[in-house]
């Protein structure tokens, strides 16, 4: 096993600290997650739905026994493309300490491959557009940006 081989393994509710740590771990995350040793109910809530939805994966990515990345892919069966499934990948986050190392283009491949083991005619993902980095490297990987997205916030 070379020293850069990835594992990528569904999550664990053990692995939430480390999954919760990622998701803060950058300027929009650190205002809207609440990362520490001790999880609210809510996230545990959350992943316990997530991981009893066949449509939901929660993935980890290990590298040398530590956890690097994360990401969640949802599998949305629809009636067009004649009853089509498709791939959102969301939650992307690879280990600060990690990052510029090309895990990113990895976990894409990996994600990508999975949701044509599935089945799925088509991934896609949403990006803040507070993060214009993040949105180079999912063009550079052959997202294109070809609807508008818009959200209403319900809270």
């Amino acid at each position: 096993m070379s020293n850069n081989e990835l594992t990528f393994r569904l999550a664990t509710q053990e692995d939430l600290v480390d999954i919760i740590a990622m998701l803060a771990d950058d300027t929009l995350g650190m205002g809207r997650e609440k990362a520490g040793e001790v999880i609210s109910d809510k996230y545990i809530q959350a992943f316990e739905k997530i991981q009893s939805d066949p449509n939901q994966e929660l993935t980890v990515v290990e590298m040398r026994g530590e956890k690097v990345a994360t990401f969640q892919l949802s599998f949305i069966q629809y009636l067009t493309y004649e009853g089509g499934l498709r791939g959102q990948i969301e939650a992307v986050r690879t280990h600060s300490k990690y990052r510029g190392q090309g895990i990113g283009t990895r976990v894409f491949e990996y994600a990508i491959n999975r949701a044509k083991e599935k089945g799925c005619h088509m991934v896609q993902l949403t990006s803040d557009k507070k993060r214009p980095d993040a949105i180079r490297f999912y063009e550079s990987l052959g997202f294109v940006a070809s609807h508008e997205g818009m959200k209403l916030k319900l809270e």
